[in-house]
């Protein structure tokens, strides 16, 4: 086939090189516009490296970027880790459309931050989705859906880098060659049953010490690596990685301790009470400074975060 992927990251270069590896012809590769000064974006860099037209539109509704994709003629393309918006009159142009990866069971958690939400809400199981892109975020239609468990200690990016990313190369090619050949089956999304939450960020990050420790566990891992559930210590911010839900027994008797106080500190982590049980934290990032070693990091038992 005639390949063109619109796209970025790691996870645009390994759809690249999952189709390369198949012996589809790439014609073209649309990424974001660049910084300037900032480092070459992975999918754009292997585009070079196997000597692949890269183009670059801030918008995909104007006559250059038409005509740019027109001239491609592409059989299909295929939408990997898309942060702009893709007009109709954009992705109608190849042959068989266009394809959308979005990493959740839609239409559940449409929107950028699915795999973060679907973690700190503390639910079971997610998945991925390979749909037709229309104008509403994330509401097209649905050809194809796989599903994955979320582990009791699973972060965004182990749910993501270890479960949700390969399967989704793999869904990507399984779909192409569905629609390519006139198998696939499409069917709209259950309105009804649609949930939409916007990006996470510092804010929803913020950590309420006066939820309960299973609440406050979910938030961390799903804020790892980013953006980092935070609360403050000695007035610095301090991001909370690589933890650990303890029960409420670890430390013995938990009577006097108060929410959000850290009840030991080691060389290799520290531990903070919460309702129910304790957050042990292998990694941290206090203030400006780079992700270290919780151990490292010199907190000290018996103070309070938050204050």
């Amino acid at each position: 086939m005639r390949v063109v992927i619109v796209g970025q990251q790691a996870f645009g270069k390994a759809v690249l090189d999952a189709f390369l590896g198949r012996g589809d012809q790439i014609v073209g590769i649309f990424s974001p516009p660049e910084h300037p000064g900032g480092k070459t974006d992975p999918l754009k860099a292997a585009a070079i490296e196997h000597q692949i037209p890269v183009f670059h539109f801030q918008n995909y509704g104007t006559s250059e970027a038409l005509e740019t994709l027109r001239d491609l003629k592409a059989d299909i393309g295929l939408l990997a880790f898309v942060t702009q918006f893709l007009p109709q009159a954009f992705v109608r142009l190849p042959k068989h459309g266009m394809l959308l990866f979005h990493p959740s069971l839609l239409p559940l958690h449409r929107g950028p931050s699915a795999i973060n939400w679907s973690v700190i809400n503390g639910e079971k199981k997610t998945g991925l989705t390979v749909l037709r892109p229309s104008d509403g975020l994330d509401e097209g239609a649905i050809i194809l859906q796989r599903e994955v468990e979320i582990g009791p200690d699973d972060t965004v990016g182990t749910l993501y880098f270890d479960k949700i990313f390969h399967m989704g190369v793999a869904a990507m090619i399984e779909t192409a060659e569905a629609v390519a050949e006139g198998r696939a089956r499409e069917h709209p999304q259950d309105e009804s049953l649609a949930t939409y939450e916007g990006w996470v960020r510092e804010r929803e990050a913020h950590i309420n010490w006066s939820s309960s420790v299973d609440r406050i566990y979910d938030l961390v891992r799903g804020c790892d690596p980013s953006p980092g559930a935070w609360t403050t210590y000695r007035g610095q911010k301090l991001q909370l990685f690589d933890a650990r839900k303890r029960p409420a027994a670890t430390f013995g008797a938990v009577r006097g301790l108060k929410a959000g106080q850290i009840v030991a500190s080691t060389a290799e982590d520290f531990s903070i009470y919460a309702q129910g049980g304790f957050i042990e934290v292998k990694r941290c990032r206090l203030g400006d400074g780079k992700k270290i070693a919780a151990g490292e990091a010199g907190i000290e038992a018996g103070i309070m975060l938050g204050e």
